[in-house]
Parts: structure tokens; C-alpha cells; sequence
């Protein structure tokens, strides 16, 4: 496995800005313009504090980047878990992110001890590539029930299916155990109007669905792929939809073939191809690669290394010409000292 990838850009460097930290990267491309949402996180790296939904955008797909702008903040409010996606009938762009308060502990939102502080979710459109954003909807009482505590979309892009639903992968945890479930939210009406789709809850200790990432197979299926938080199974797990993710096929099974430590990952496809990127070191979050499924999926093998050294999260776009990019955190010491932009060639995988 040689590496074929291209020199990382810096898109966000905590140095000289501010912010703390930089996390949680999410990309869409359209056309040429690529946008890059993140978490700009004010006053430490920790997922608590307020934090706000930060984007850069490059209009020459990914060659240079525009100044940063914030698309959501909110006195006292942690903003995060961005997920992009776009509007086939407006074109619009359609962002889904969360809110809390920021001194809620996940812990206590998850089992439900601390509502006032809770989740809530909220959607945005922009009609011109990124440049404006509307206020933030909340869309909480259409998708997350009243016996759910913590709850999470993406985080990473969300998908428009070739029919033009809009797709969210999404986690949360049921009151009072705390336990975590993967499920999803679409819209049929270009993201006015949001629905709850299947909702997975594997009951024993081997998957626990967290964190997921979705993309549509060749043949209309939705396939979903997820961090097995605290599972005693493989780190990573998948499941199919034969109804625009309505319901599942089956539930969430184990991936015997990927090791990562227990994080985040993005799922792409191209052509017949799916790609998928997370670390690899199943006990320190580095050498973030991408894997190659030519099987929609059931099986995968190591592609491309994009970062050999300390890496974090990442998401993976489609660019114009047939290139991928991967907009990705990595440091030397730390995972998420910067979060960078590098691009490579599938058809070399």
C-alpha cells in the first residue's frame, strides 16, 4: 500500500485565531466550490464549552480557501455535529447540526438527568453556496423522542439519494441507561420537513451504533456504517437499507476486517467503489487510511495511507476531474492539532 496522496493544505490552524481547537470536520462539494465545516471550539479542546459551527470554503475545488466565517453560535451553547448536504430541487445547500448548553456532561444528557441542557437539533439553508447562511430551525419535536438523551448527526456530510431525499446518519442514547443506538432522519421536501427513519438497538454488549456516516449504493440501497462505541465487538459496523432508511435489512453487524481505536469515519462512493477512511491502530487514534470496498461493503481492504502519523476524524467529498479529497484531523503530537486537506486519485486504489 503505497501512498498516493497529494500535500495536505492547513484549512484550520487554532494558531493566530480565535479558537482553542478546531474538530469534527464535515465537506460538500458542488461543482467547484468545496465547503468546510467544523467545529470551532472557544476556550479548550474539550467537547463541552461553547463552541461554534465554523466553515472555509474554496471555490477552485479545494486549491485555495476563502477567510472563516461562522454559520451557527449561540451565547452558552455548544453548536457542533455539522452535516451538509444539498437541495437537488432549490439547490440549496441544507446544513443539520446540535445544540446544548455548554456545561451540560454528556454522560448526564445521555441518561436523560439533565434536559434543560439536552440535545436539540436544528437545520439552516444558504442559496448561495455557503456564502450566507439562514437562522438556525429547530427540528427537535420531528426527530428525537422524548426518551432519548443524547443525540448526535454525523458527524460528517449527509447525502441526497437519486430520487432527492435527504439523508442524516444520526446516533443518540436511550433515558435512563444511556445506551447508544444508530438511526437516521430524512426529508422529502428539500429539508423543510424532517422524518425519523429506522432506529437500531442492539440490547447486548457486542455493538453499541455511535457515531455514522451513510451512501447510496448503485442499487438504491442505503448503506450505513458506524463507530461501535464501547462495544466488545469490531470497532466499526454496518448495516443496509432497502427503503431509503425507513427501516433496516438487518441490524448493525460487526466488521471483521478494519481495526481503528474506537472513532469516527466517513463512507463514499464512487463508481462501483465504496471508500472508507478512519485511523487504523486500534489503541491511539493514527494512521489515518483509506479502505476500498468493491463489494458494496461486505468486505474491505487498506487503500491509501493519508496521514501516517497522529489522526483523528475525517470526511471524504467527490471533486471535480475524479479526485477525492479528505478534509481530516491530524497533528505531530496531538490528532487534532489542525484539520487539513489532502486529495488522491480512486482509480489508483
Amino acid at each position: 500500500m503505497s501512498s498516493r496522496v497529494g500535500d495536505p493544505e492547513i484549512v484550520f490552524d487554532p494558531v493566530g485565531s480565535r479558537y482553542h481547537t478546531f474538530r469534527i470536520p464535515a465537506v460538500i462539494a458542488v461543482g467547484k466550490a468545496v465547503l468546510a465545516f467544523c467545529e470551532g471550539r472557544l476556550h479548550s479542546a474539550a467537547d463541552a464549552g461553547e463552541i461554534e459551527v465554523v466553515l472555509r470554503r474554496s471555490l477552485d475545488g479545494g486549491l485555495s480557501w476563502l477567510p472563516a466565517q461562522v454559520v451557527s453560535a449561540a451565547p452558552g451553547k455548544t453548536c457542533g455535529n455539522p452535516v451538509p448536504m444539498v437541495d437537488p430541487a432549490s439547490g440549496d445547500l441544507v446544513l443539520v447540526s446540535c445544540q446544548n448548553g455548554a456545561d451540560a456532561i454528556e454522560t448526564s444528557v445521555a441518561r436523560g438527568t439533565d434536559p434543560e441542557n439536552g440535545r436539540r437539533v436544528y437545520v439552516q439553508r444558504s442559496t448561495d453556496l455557503g456564502a450566507s447562511w439562514s437562522e438556525p430551525v429547530e427540528i427537535t419535536a420531528q426527530v428525537k423522542p422524548a426518551d432519548w438523551g443524547w443525540y448526535a448527526t454525523g458527524p460528517c456530510h449527509g447525502i441526497t439519494l437519486a430520487q432527492g431525499r435527504l439523508v442524516v446518519p444520526a446516533n443518540h442514547s436511550v433515558v435512563p441507561t444511556g445506551v447508544n443506538g444508530g438511526h437516521c432522519i430524512f426529508s422529502d421536501d428539500g429539508g423543510l420537513t424532517w422524518s425519523r427513519g429506522f432506529v437500531d438497538r442492539n440490547d447486548g454488549d457486542e455493538i453499541n451504533a455511535n457515531e455514522t456516516t451513510v451512501v447510496e449504493l448503485a442499487d438504491g440501497r442505503l448503506y450505513f456504517n458506524a463507530r461501535n462505541h464501547l462495544g466488545t465487538g469490531p470497532a466499526r459496523v454496518h448495516a443496509y437499507s432497502s427503503d431509503g432508511g425507513v427501516t433496516l435489512d438487518s441490524q448493525y453487524e460487526g466488521i471483521k476486517e478494519i481495526t481503528a481505536p474506537g472513532i469516527q469515519g466517513s463512507v463514499l462512493r464512487v463508481g462501483d467503489r465504496l471508500l472508507l477512511s478512519t485511523p487504523v491502530d486500534p489503541s491511539v487514534r493514527r494512521e489515518l487510511t483509506v479502505f476500498v470496498s468493491d463489494d458494496s461493503g461486505l468486505s474491505w481492504r487498506p487503500g491509501v495511507v493519508v496521514h501516517p502519523g497522529m489522526s483523528g476524524y475525517s470526511d471524504l467529498v467527490a471533486l471535480p476531474g475524479g479526485r477525492v479529497g479528505v478534509f481530516y484531523e491530524a497533528g505531530e503530537t496531538s490528532s487534532f492539532a489542525t484539520l487539513r486537506f489532502a486529495t488522491f486519485d480512486p482509480s489508483t486504489l
